[in-house]
């Protein structure tokens, strides 16, 4: 680590400040700024944050119940390897930045912390001498933002308003070529794994695609690092990039889609028998998505607007179903070659913390997979409309699932389903309290 500090400082002498970058349970990048000269006391283990800073809500507030029962203890934070790089953001590129995991005081992993929770995960599938492959979608409304509500960045110039969303336009994309161009650049200076953009359905909405890579750990950091990038780059064009879930009504929401397929030690896909159809594996990785599919939910779907993404002919699943080749269902088998056999997780929205979204799948379909858990026949044909068992599409029916869940106690742990659980109450708590305008208009004069 010393050599990684003293190699850094001499490679780069023009930066002059340190981004020190800790996720929260929000997926919210939290931290502070160092100068240069702390660097080294930072790679000795010397900073601290309290624990709670990790399950700080929406508005970066403490919850006082954890922060009162635990007496504000802190953690020790420490650097994550590989990640201090310069960064392309800073004024006249004199910042470098470093992102920080969680320790408890006597060297402990720090359960709280949503990296330490995939990382376990990730742990009992090498055990079994199995690395998960992954990759994601991630989905974004590019938007002016006035303070008070969106509106979208293309708008057609004889109505002045959205007509369509020109899905996989390619004129939009070149109305932003600079700025989807700039979005590249800093992928590529910080290595992360851009693999295309594409205009999606709703009028301001694109999606970036990552390339797959066989550690999800360092998936869930890309994805985080990604969204930096693109908000930032958006900024300097006078526009939000937005990762809200549903920031328009009545068009399709923000998805975060999750690709993950299994390898063996001998470099072998444990999804792929040579057919269409895939292996008992594969099935059984699905039946175990689908069984903790609801209890999982509150991680797929972790703010109070990411449920308004589950209504009609709002293209998100409300229904724990599968299908070949089928994107209306919750996960999805892609067609294609059987060496490329894998799921796609359609559920999870682009506000969701990408640690967590990993950590969830992965032990669901691990646990399928031990457990021989049958998905039920494929979906044909409209998979939104098909009779089952209804995903608990209200942010209460979630938390309360989560809450109260054996599987998330097991697969995550017990620290971070508390933690977690105080966190989005608070947050729903806060929603409740406040009058929206259609009360308003509905009730003002009616009654």
């Amino acid at each position: 680590m010393a050599l990684e500090v003293d190699w850094f400082l001499r490679a780069n002498p023009e930066i002059s400040m340190i981004e020190a970058l800790l996720p929260d349970s929000n997926g919210v990048l939290r931290g502070k700024w160092l100068p240069r000269s702390k660097l080294a006391k930072v790679y000795k283990g010397e900073l601290k944050f309290p624990k709670t800073a990790l399950a700080l809500d929406i508005w970066g507030r403490d919850v006082e119940e954890l922060v009162f029962g635990t007496g504000d203890e802190d953690g020790v934070c420490r650097p994550v390897e590989g990640t201090l790089l310069p960064t392309p953001l800073s004024p006249r590129g004199r910042h470098g930045q470093l992102m920080l995991t969680m320790f408890s005081g006597n060297g402990a992993p720090y359960l709280g912390d949503p990296r330490q929770v995939l990382k376990q995960v990730v742990s009992r599938y090498h055990r079994l001498g199995w690395r998960p492959v992954v990759a994601a979608e991630l989905e974004f409304s590019l938007v002016r933002w006035d303070g008070k509500r969106p509106n979208h960045s293309n708008e057609d110039p004889y109505r002045g308003e959205p007509i369509g969303g020109n899905l996989y336009g390619l004129d939009v994309l070149h109305q932003h070529h600079a700025m989807l161009e700039q979005i590249h650049q800093a992928c590529q200076l910080q290595g992360l794994p851009f693999d295309g953009v594409v205009k999606e359905s709703a009028p301001s909405q694109y999606e970036i695609n990552m390339r797959h890579v066989d550690s999800p750990v360092l998936a869930a950091r890309q994805i985080l690092m990604m969204k930096r990038v693109i908000k930032e780059i958006a900024q300097r064009h006078n526009l939000v990039a937005s990762f809200m879930p549903k920031p328009f009504e009545g068009e399709a929401g923000n998805g975060l889609h999750i690709h993950c397929s299994v390898i063996d030690d001998a470099g072998n896909n444990i999804f792929d028998d040579g057919t269409e159809t895939g292996t008992f594996e594969l099935k059984s990785a699905i039946g175990g998505s689908l069984q903790h599919m609801a209890d999982s939910f509150a991680v797929f779907a972790p703010s109070f607007n990411a449920y308004r993404r589950f209504q009609k002919g709002s293209h998100a699943p409300v229904t724990p179903n599968w299908g070949y080749e089928n994107r209306t269902v919750a996960v999805r088998v892609p067609a294609g070659s059987p060496k490329a056999r894998r799921i796609e997780h359609r559920v999870a929205g682009a506000d969701a913390n990408p640690y967590l979204v990993f950590a969830v799948i992965l032990a669901a379909a691990l646990d399928g997979i031990e457990r021989g858990i049958a998905p039920g026949a494929p979906v044909s044909g409209d998979g939104y409309s098909q009779p089952g068992p209804l995903l608990p599409i209200y942010m209460h029916d979630s938390l309360r699932m989560f809450q109260a869940s054996p599987f998330i106690r097991e697969a995550l742990g017990a620290e971070i389903q508390h933690t977690f659980s105080l966190t989005k109450t608070q947050e729903l708590e806060e929603f409740s309290k406040h009058i929206t305008s259609l009360e308003y208009h509905a009730y003002v004069e009616r009654l």
